[in-house]
């Protein structure tokens, strides 16, 4: 199956695929962030390959100069059972990712907490709104930099005042 993949995807899109690597017998492949919405269409269409179901988005934050951090998309063909792992990178000067929610509805939730917890916006997406912090929350918190402690004042937690009462 994965050289069946990595055959269909070098055909159509030789020139969007930055990386194709296996570990532990799963592959991942690195998309160029442009072609990703592309690239999640054909896997989902193809009778062949039928990634027909999206299992998680997540993002990571590397913590480095040059893109920092990555945005993932756990795929599972029902049809093969076969994971794949789809990349994408993107700089912290350019935190837009092509959304891929007209492939996957369900996609919508993942990008929203993708965007609520890291930063990373979804372009074309239908609500791109935050889903666990508050809207007017600057911060996201499972960036590296973000304070582990959280940021002192900036929203309220529940029990506070009940620690303040008995303290003082």
């Amino acid at each position: 199956m994965k050289d069946k993949i990595i055959e269909k995807l070098n055909n159509l899109f030789k020139e969007d695929i930055v990386e194709v690597s296996e570990f532990r017998g799963e592959l991942t492949i690195v998309v160029k962030k442009e072609k990703i919405v592309d690239v999640c269409k054909f896997l989902k269409e193809d009778q062949e390959l039928a990634f027909d179901y999206l299992v998680d988005i997540c993002g990571v934050d590397y913590f480095r100069e040059k893109d920092r951090f990555a945005v993932v998309y756990n795929l599972w063909s029902l049809k093969n059972k076969f994971r794949l792992r789809l990349k994408v990178f993107v700089d912290e000067s350019d935190l837009v990712v092509p959304s891929v929610t007209s492939v996957w509805s369900a996609a919508n939730w993942h990008e929203r907490e993708t965007f609520d917890m890291f930063g990373i916006k979804f372009s074309g997406h239908p609500d791109l709104r935050r889903i666990y912090m508050p809207e007017d929350f600057e911060y996201y918190p499972l960036r590296k930099d973000f304070p582990l402690q959280g940021i002192p004042g900036s929203i309220p937690l529940p029990g506070q005042e009940k620690i303040k009462t008995q303290r003082g």
